[in-house]
C-alpha cells in the first residue's frame, strides 16, 4: 500500500491524499481547493496530477473548500465513484460548492476585464454550477462512529474531531491475508471544549497517522479570555470612536461560534446597543443547517437552548442575504458589528466590507482565524500597508486586531493530547500534512521527543510506501 500527495503538502491547502492498496484500488482522502496562493494557487487547481477517472472513491473529512473545494472538478473530468461522508457534511457541501461556483464566476468577470486590456486569453471557470449538481449525486453518507465498507478489503471509520460541524478523523481498515492494518488521517483537528461541538473523540487504534500540523508550533491563548477581549474592542470601537468592527468570519463554525457568543453577551445585558450584521447568504444558511444537526452539539450548548431558546438569534442581530441589504449596511454611519464572509477575506461580500472601511480611524477590522500569508486577512495581520482590493491599493487607516481565540485547530498541546488516544509503541509512522514549513518542522520535533519513532513531513507529489 502506498500514499501519494497531491496537496496540503508542505503548504496548509488543498488537502488531497491518495491511497493506493495492494488490490490497485485508488482512494482520495478529501479533494481541496488551494487558496489564498494567488496564481499559483489557480495554476495548482487547474491540475490535479492525476487521472481522475481512475479513482475508485473519495472519502471526505468535511466540507472546508481547502478540503471539498474540487469535488466538482474532479467529477467534470471524469471520476464517477462514490463520495463517502457523513449527513451534516454532505448538507454543507451542498451549500458551499455551489457557492464556490458562484464566486468563481463572478471573479472571473473581473480578472477577464484586467486580462482582456492586457491583451491576454480569457480564463475559464474551474467548474461551474451544473458540475455541482452532477457531483451531489454521488455522495453516499455514512454515520460517524460504525464502520462501513469501502472497496474490495477495507472498511472506514468517522470519529468526530470539532473542527466543523459534521468533521471527522478517517480510519481505513484493509483485511488481507488475515491480517489488518489500519492508517487514520485526522483531517483538520478540532478543539477540546469548543463552544458548540462534541469532541474530538478517540479514534481507532492505527498502525499510520496521517495528521495535520496547522499550529504544529504554538499555543492558543486561553478561552476564557475571548468575551473580554470582544467587550474591550466593542467599547473601544463602537462605543467610544462610533466606528465599526469588520469581521471576516468562515461561514461554518466560526461565524456561528461569535453569534453564540454575542448572544450570551446580550443574554447577560453586556453587550452595548448596536446593530450587528451576519452579511453573508452562506452563513444566513450554514447556521439553518447547524440547527438541523444539533445531535453534533455538546451538552452546554444543549443546556442553554433549552434555558433562553435559539442560540443564534438575539434582539439587534441581523441576517442579510440581498445584495441591496448589503449595500445598505455601507451606507449607515453608525456604530455596528460586520460579521461577513470568507474568512481569509479572499472572496464574497467581506471584500467590500473591508474596502469601504480601511480608510477609517474609527473602524476596526477583526481577524479571529487562520489566514495564509498571501491572503488579504493574511496581508493585513502581517502588517502589509496598503494593500490591495479588487485590483486598487487602500491605505490600511483602519486598526487591525487578532483574536486567536476562535481557532478551530487545535495548538500542539491539544493535539498531543488528541493523539494519547494511541500506543505509541504501535504507531509505525506519523506522516505530516497541512502545515507550513515552520509549523511542520516544530510539529516534527515535537512528535519526536514524545517518544513516537517515526516522524515524516509529507512533499507535493511524493509517494511513501506504507509496510
Amino acid at each position: 500500500m502506498k500514499i501519494t500527495f497531491y496537496g496540503a503538502a508542505g503548504r496548509v491547502t488543498g488537502s488531497k491524499h491518495m491511497l493506493t492498496t495492494n488490490d490497485d484500488e485508488r482512494i482520495l482522502l478529501d479533494c481541496g481547493m488551494f487558496q489564498g496562493e494567488g496564481r499559483e494557487g489557480d495554476k495548482l487547481n487547474r491540475h490535479f496530477g492525476f487521472n481522475p477517472s481512475a479513482l475508485d472513491c473519495v472519502i471526505l473529512s468535511h466540507a472546508h473548500i481547502d478540503h471539498s473545494g474540487l469535488l466538482p472538478k474532479l467529477v467534470k473530468e471524469g471520476f464517477r465513484g462514490p463520495i463517502y461522508c457523513n449527513e451534516a457534511t454532505r448538507d454543507l457541501c451542498g451549500l458551499m460548492l455551489m457557492d464556490s461556483a458562484k464566486i468563481q464566476k463572478s471573479d472571473l468577470k473581473r480578472v477577464n476585464k484586467r486580462r482582456q486590456k492586457r491583451g491576454e486569453e480569457p480564463l475559464q471557470s474551474i467548474y461551474d454550477e451544473q458540475d455541482v449538481i452532477d457531483t451531489l449525486k454521488l455522495f453516499t453518507t455514512a454515520r460517524n462512529e460504525q464502520w462501513f465498507k469501502v472497496g474490495k478489503n477495507c472498511r472506514a471509520y468517522f470519529s468526530p474531531n470539532a473542527h466543523i460541524l459534521g468533521s471527522v478523523a478517517i480510519s481505513l481498515e484493509w483485511l488481507t491475508d488475515g491480517n489488518s492494518r489500519t492508517i487514520t488521517y485526522t483531517g483538520d483537528i478540532g478543539r477540546p471544549g469548543d463552544t458548540i461541538l462534541q469532541g474530538p473523540n478517540a479514534f481507532p487504534p492505527s498502525d499510520y497517522i496521517l495528521c495535520e500540523s496547522t499550529y504544529g508550533d504554538r499555543l492558543h491563548p486561553p478561552a476564557e479570555d475571548a468575551e473580554i477581549r470582544l467587550l474591550q474592542l466593542v467599547a473601544e470601537t463602537c462605543v467610544e470612536k462610533q466606528g465599526k468592527i469588520i469581521i471576516p468570519a468562515f461561514s461554518i463554525d466560526r461565524t456561528q461560534e461569535i453569534i453564540y457568543m454575542l448572544d450570551r453577551l446580550a443574554f447577560q445585558r453586556k453587550l452595548p446597543n448596536i446593530k450587528i450584521y451576519v452579511d453573508s447568504p452562506m452563513s444566513v444558511e450554514a447556521t439553518a443547517i447547524m440547527n438541523r444537526h444539533r445531535e453534533e452539539f455538546n451538552q452546554d450548548i444543549l443546556d442553554y437552548i433549552t434555558r433562553n431558546g435559539n442560540p443564534f438569534d438575539f434582539p439587534n442581530l441581523h441576517y442579510v442575504a440581498k445584495v441591496d441589504e448589503s449595500k445598505k449596511i455601507n451606507d449607515e454611519q453608525v456604530p455596528s458589528i460586520i460579521i461577513s464572509a470568507s474568512g481569509m477575506a479572499e472572496a464574497g461580500r467581506i471584500k467590500h466590507h473591508i474596502a469601504n472601511n480601511i480608510g477609517n480611524s474609527n473602524n476596526t477590522i477583526l481577524l479571529v482565524g487562520y489566514a495564509t500569508p498571501d491572503s488579504l486577512a493574511g496581508r493585513l495581520r502581517d502588517g502589509v500597508n496598503p494593500v490591495r482590493i479588487f485590483g486598487e491599493e487602500y491605505p490600511v487607516i483602519a486598526r487591525i486586531a487578532a483574536m486567536p481565540y476562535f481557532s478551530a485547530h487545535a495548538d500542539y498541546a491539544e493535539m498531543i493530547q488528541y493523539l494519547s488516544c494511541q500506543r505509541k509503541q504501535d504507531v509505525k509512522g506519523i506522516i505530516l500534512v497541512h502545515g507550513d514549513q515552520q509549523a511542520l518542522v516544530a510539529w516534527k520535533d515535537r512528535l519526536l521527543k514524545e517518544g513516537y519513532a517515526s516522524v515524516n513531513i509529507a512533499r507535493m507529489e511524493e509517494t511513501i510506501n506504507l509496510e
